[in-house]
């Protein structure tokens, strides 16, 4: 729901610009690039679970603040770039620790399952999850909407607390200190043959697809004068796709091997995003943008599952935290840099042609791959 209210709110009530709404966005992501390293350190050496406490709850506070500041009339911009960066800040911690935690869990042969299932319910969630937010935003109030995901979170933090699983504190070097543990990390994604190509296509398709999507509600709400409704369509669209590419990614792996259907899953994603941009139109026009939107996420589910799986499959225990946190800086880290493009193209060129240039760009991240082994291994040979 955040993902449509809170630009809203700084696009309908605060009447935020191009460049501004933007911003928001950087700073939604800030925290992987300015944190994410030591992020990743600090959890190798502490139990994983409250770590997601602490950022559910976090996330709730935060997002909370801003219909309690918009009811006493106090709401101002650099208020919901505090939330933003904030939320980023939980983010970081919350997404390190959660896919540290997981191979604790699971064992290693059911890591690309228990993804799925993952990533099947989180989309199932994300389904409805837009729709309601712009909903809610026509209905009452965008505020109103960023209230509900606060109690959102709440659920969350309940959730994760029933987790019956006792977790044994990581073992540490006492004598490593934090930059030679975050050093231990980069050098294991760097330097390891998969990981690496891995990493830099993921990294590659985060700045270049952010260019675009930080500038999309700009496009669909204020050059367009889209309801809130129609533009969270788009996002249930893309949770749809989301959900049916983790259903559809074991039978693809199965049929053309691993690595193959992560080279394809990331072209065939970047040229319907591609063929997406033109239609985004105030018409009939819209309906076709929205199902290629949903199609590219349905594509690009295999590349995103198999990578999150390869990872946790090829990294020891002791080195998750730091590889997720290594992979993340890099990953998410590019993602407020492509916003911030996105942001200075919107307010000098248009939304568009933001889009446009994000979705070209796309088409480069199979590149990394297609220059290593990926390009012709199968399953067995990722290990």
């Amino acid at each position: 729901m955040t993902l449509v209210a809170l630009p809203l709110v700084a696009l309908g009530v605060l009447h935020a610009s191009a460049l501004e709404a933007g911003l928001l966005v950087v700073l939604e992501y800030a925290a992987f690039l300015l944190i994410g390293l030591p992020a990743g350190a600090w959890v190798d050496r502490t139990r994983r679970r409250p770590v997601l406490l602490a950022g559910a709850v976090g996330r709730a506070l935060l997002l909370g603040s801003v219909p309690v500041a918009y009811w006493l009339d106090t709401l101002t911009l650099a208020h919901l770039y505090t939330v933003a960066f904030g939320v980023s800040v939980c983010s970081v911690f919350f997404d390190v620790a959660h896919q540290s935690y997981l191979p604790s869990l699971v064992a290693a042969d059911r890591l690309v399952e228990a993804n799925v299932r993952l990533e099947s319910t989180r989309s199932l969630v994300q389904v409805a999850g837009p729709g309601v937010g712009g909903a809610l935003v026509a209905v009452v109030s965008a505020p109103a909407a960023v209230a509900v995901d606060a109690v959102g979170f709440v659920v969350s933090a309940l959730s994760l607390s029933r987790i019956g699983r006792a977790e044994p504190r990581p073992s540490a070097d006492p004598g490593a200190g934090l930059r030679a543990e975050i050093a231990e990390g980069l050098r294991w994604v760097f330097g390891h043959r998969l990981l690496r190509p891995l990493t830099l296509a993921a990294a590659i398709s985060n700045l270049c697809g952010t260019v675009g999507a930080a500038m999309l509600m700009v496009l669909l709400n204020r050059e367009l004068g889209l309801s809130p409704l129609l533009c969270g369509l788009v996002f249930t669209a893309e949770a749809l796709g989301d959900l049916l590419g983790g259903l559809l990614t074991g039978r693809l792996v199965a049929r053309f091997g691993q690595g193959r259907a992560m080279c394809a899953s990331v072209v065939t994603s970047g040229l319907l995003w591609l063929a997406a941009v033109p239609l985004f139109q105030a018409d009939g026009r819209f309906a076709v943008a929205v199902a290629l939107q949903g199609l590219g996420w349905t594509a690009f589910m295999t590349f995103k599952i198999n990578a999150v799986a390869v990872r946790q499959r090829l990294c020891p225990e002791r080195l998750l935290g730091r590889m997720n946190a290594s992979v993340r800086f890099v990953v998410w880290g590019a993602m407020p840099v492509g916003a911030l493009i996105g942001s200075v193209l919107g307010q000098a060129l248009g939304a568009r042609a933001a889009l446009w240039t994000g979705a070209v760009g796309e088409l480069l991240a199979v590149v990394p791959m297609l220059l290593s082994p990926l390009r012709n291994s199968d399953d067995g040979e990722l290990r």
